[in-house]
């Protein structure tokens, strides 16, 4: 029998309703969290806050999820917990009623950590259940689901826009009946869960590194995933947490229109985020993640030299090129390291808002230091990082 026919029947039994469930509930998770760092101008004039203390906001609700996601993945390996789903956007829900009605900064710090802790809980166990869902589509079901969190990323900017902004702060407890709803989604994906027999613990230890990899060459693997994780999301962090500032700052926008360019960027990520994955199951992840993060290089290094027309333009390919290897880089760890799919999915995810955390503080204080235009004039060089996945080994190769 083929290749092409085993995939084939593979894909046949990918379970889509669960699928499309779980990327729906993604989307509500990373539409909650969006309109927190979409929130940042009113947060920023309503309580004077400086690009460096943005950044600490964005590092509390990042490194928070950071640390947590892996060590819920780890323990949900061994005791599975279905409905973990839900309590996960109810503590979302609740950071949500915080950042609306914060009074001083501290409050929005708690605010920014409450989200950062439901992410943690959501990510790896969702993740999880995607992959249960795959029928042996891996790369496709990774992107169906994160292509959701993408798309509630994007909106989040949208909803700022054209109602928060004109309702004030207090308008995101507005949300908390979306994320109610996401609860009640996910306690249904906990049912089919547990139906298909998969919330019990696994009956004997799972093999820890990939069967044609020594440890070490599966270490010096994850190293490279980790560096390119790096470039990735310190490039991303520059548009998520300062694109606004910047297209304000560059070219005198008004704020609402700032962010709707800021959605069609995330937009492009969506897309980019959906078509990564089944590539990869098709020409092999390695060349998904080269081409994505290093191809991005060229049009990064052009954009803080261009008119805004072009800088829409260049943002979206940026965009869309960059985002496509995170379906892959998760797959291709998950196959490095078999029978761990909530510790690396959660590390992942977690290294994901731990950088983006990072990179976020550390972006704003050296806008503070010097200017918004001189972060994106650095940032431009962060993808040259992407040269480093030469080094990964062909397991697709060892597969065939």
């Amino acid at each position: 029998m083929s290749n092409a026919t085993i995939a084939q029947r593979r894909t046949y039994k990918t379970v889509f309703p669960v699928l499309g469930a779980a990327s729906f509930c993604h989307l509500l998770n990373d539409m909650i969290q969006s309109l927190f760092t979409a929130a940042y101008p009113i947060f920023k004039g309503g309580f004077d806050l400086g690009y460096a203390q943005l950044g600490f906001l964005t590092l509390t609700y990042q490194v928070t999820a950071s640390v947590l996601q892996p060590l819920v993945g780890s323990y949900t390996d061994r005791n599975p917990k279905p409905y973990s789903l839900s309590f996960g956007m109810g503590v979302s829900l609740l950071g949500l009623l915080v950042l609306a009605y914060a009074s001083n900064f501290v409050m929005l710090l708690c605010g920014s950590a409450l989200l950062g802790m439901g992410s943690s809980i959501f990510h790896p166990e969702s993740s999880r259940l995607a992959r249960l869902a795959s029928g042996g589509a891996h790369g496709l079901a990774q992107s169906i689901f994160q292509v959701g969190g993408n798309v509630g990323s994007a909106i989040g900017p949208l909803l700022v826009a054209f109602i928060i902004l004109p309702n004030g702060q207090k308008s995101l407890a507005w949300f908390a009946g979306i994320a109610l709803a996401g609860m009640v989604i996910l306690a249904g994906l906990g049912n089919w869960y547990k139906a298909q027999g998969h919330a019990k613990p696994p009956a004997r230890k799972a093999p820890v590194v990939h069967a044609h990899l020594n440890r070490a060459q599966v270490s010096r693997a994850l190293t490279v995933l980790f560096c390119l994780m790096l470039s990735k999301w310190f490039y991303l962090a520059s548009f998520t947490s300062y694109y606004v500032f910047y297209l304000m700052d560059r070219f005198t926008l008004p704020e609402a229109q700032s962010q709707i360019y800021l959605f069609v960027f995330l937009a492009a990520v969506a897309a980019g985020t959906l078509i990564g994955g089944p590539i990869g199951d098709r020409f092999g992840r390695k060349k998904v993640i080269w081409g994505s993060i290093a191809g991005t290089l060229p049009f990064a290094l052009f954009l803080p030299y261009v008119g805004l027309t072009a800088t829409i333009v260049l943002s979206v390919i940026i965009g869309f090129v960059i985002s496509s290897a995170f379906s892959a880089i998760v797959v291709y760890a998950q196959e490095l390291v078999p029978g761990r799919v909530g510790m690396i999915s959660g590390l992942f995810f977690g290294l994901a808002f731990g950088m983006g955390g990072i990179a976020a503080a550390l972006l704003g204080v050296l806008a503070d230091w010097t200017s918004i235009y001189f972060v994106y004039q650095l940032c431009a060089f962060f993808p040259a990082i992407g040269f480093l996945a030469a080094f990964l080994p062909d397991i697709e190769r060892e597969h065939a």
